[in-house]
């Protein structure tokens, strides 16, 4: 047996956990056995494709049975409204009557009114809980379920984010005592037109919503 040093030992041993523990993360419902056996299949396959190729079917992979699904990716308009660059979405431990997955597409513009604004003050709309307030605001939007599901799913999406229950209660009052107005505001608006999902985005910084939204070529149709 050839003499392995203490650095080369560290260093073969730290590479062989970050492999295992990261391929592993792939699988996280399955047992050891069976980890095992599709870790050294995934390794036989990595040397037949590229860096990014893998990277991309991780990043799919890891998003299996997760309850929050993409990055919250925004850009911001002139005005303090933003457009939602990548889709995101959540979906329940267990579906019921208030609870079902959702999936908001890239293009969606939100102003996190859903969110009282009376409570900007303590909870700022881009706070910790903001990919939470993003979907509730789509829901608000959307309006195709009931309002009180909406604000259960903002609940249950607050507490997949692990804000405090602090924070989740307080919120959660809010939407429940005060979103009507948000609800019929954007009733109100879809009625007499208005759209929020967009297919092309600005790229002048200095574009704002009214002036992109009155471009009727911009929306998804």
């Amino acid at each position: 047996m050839s003499h392995m040093t203490r650095r080369k030992f560290c260093l073969a041993a730290g590479s062989m956990f970050f492999s295992v523990s990261t391929i592993g993360c792939l699988w996280p419902n399955k047992s050891s056995a069976s980890q095992n056996d599709s870790i050294t299949a995934e390794g036989a396959n990595l040397s037949d494709r590229n860096a990014d190729d893998w990277m991309k079917e991780w990043k799919k992979t890891s998003l299996v049975n997760k309850d929050l699904q993409g990055p919250l990716d925004l850009r911001r308009f002139k005005d303090p409204m933003y457009i939602l660059l990548c889709p995101i979405g959540w979906k329940p431990k267990k579906i019921t009557q208030d609870l079902s997955a959702l999936v908001v597409p890239a293009g969606f513009v939100t102003d996190f009114a859903s969110i009282p604004r009376v409570f900007w003050s303590i909870f700022k709309p881009d706070g910790n809980y903001a990919y939470a307030a993003v979907l509730h605001d789509y829901l608000y939007w959307q309006q195709d379920r009931s309002r009180s599901s909406a604000d259960a799913i903002f609940r249950a999406a607050m507490d997949d984010l692990k804000i405090t229950d602090f924070q989740s209660a307080t919120l959660f009052h809010a939407v429940d005592l005060f979103g009507e107005s948000a609800w019929e505001s954007n009733k109100k608006l879809k009625s007499a037109g208005e759209r929020r999902i967009l297919s092309k985005f600005p790229t002048d910084p200095n574009v704002t919503w009214a002036e992109w939204k009155s471009r009727p070529d911009v929306f998804v149709q």
